[in-house]
């Protein structure tokens, strides 16, 4: 009932009202996207959704037109470089994200879930089929994105998922408690910027083998 109803009906109410209240920040973001590097203000990506379904993801474009539009920006040799001046603080802010308000209105995302994986991320589609995590709505934060976010290795991330996962599948308060609890850790997280690394996937792992050394 909470997940295939209530959950829904939040999602569309608050990604209505976030259009309507959030437009002079849209507009302020995509005039300075557009100064700073001319070219398309937003920008899509193949992702998985729910049962594995592709959908495209909408973002504020942070990148140059000349970045390779469906690698992960872990994977990319020097991220840094690709990034534009307006892109380094939307990305900082967690604003690129706000397109996404979009996609949860249409119901191909929720505010709270596992966030949606490259269409080509096979390494962390197959830690989540481990855990059911890839047969709910992705979200635009969840569990692993307040404990840890792209510094988190796959496996623990894709953990997080599972417990969020979970949580989701006890139904009634419980399940919207924990979905509150994502959803203001997220606020303090974007206030902090806590989590935020360029190529950052694994960074906390990578940063502990640095010191064994």
């Amino acid at each position: 009932m909470y997940e295939k109803y209530i959950k829904r009906i939040i999602d569309f109410i608050m990604s209505f009202l976030g259009l309507i209240l959030l437009s002079w920040l849209y507009l302020l973001v995509a005039t300075a996207i557009v100064i700073d590097d001319p070219g398309p203000v937003f920008f899509t990506q193949k992702r998985v959704g729910r049962d594995k379904h592709l959908f495209k993801l909408h973002k504020f474009r942070s990148m140059k037109m000349s970045t390779p539009h469906d690698t992960p920006t872990h994977l990319l040799e020097n991220p840094e470089s690709y990034i534009t001046r307006v892109g380094k603080f939307l990305r900082k802010s967690s604003l690129d994200e706000l397109p996404q308000i979009w996609d949860i209105l249409v119901g191909e995302m929720s505010i709270i879930g596992p966030r949606p994986a490259l269409w080509n991320q096979d390494d962390l589609i197959r830690e989540r089929d481990k855990y059911g995590a890839n047969g709910v709505k992705p979200g635009l934060t969840g569990w692993a994105q307040i404990n840890g976010r792209d510094e988190l290795p796959i496996p623990v991330k894709a953990g997080l998922d599972g417990e969020y996962v979970k949580k989701l599948s006890e139904g009634g308060f419980k399940a919207f408690a924990f979905d509150a609890r994502c959803f203001f850790g997220t606020v303090t997280s974007v206030l902090k910027s806590d989590g935020v690394v360029e190529g950052g996937t694994g960074e906390i792992e990578k940063h502990e083998e640095l010191l064994r050394k």
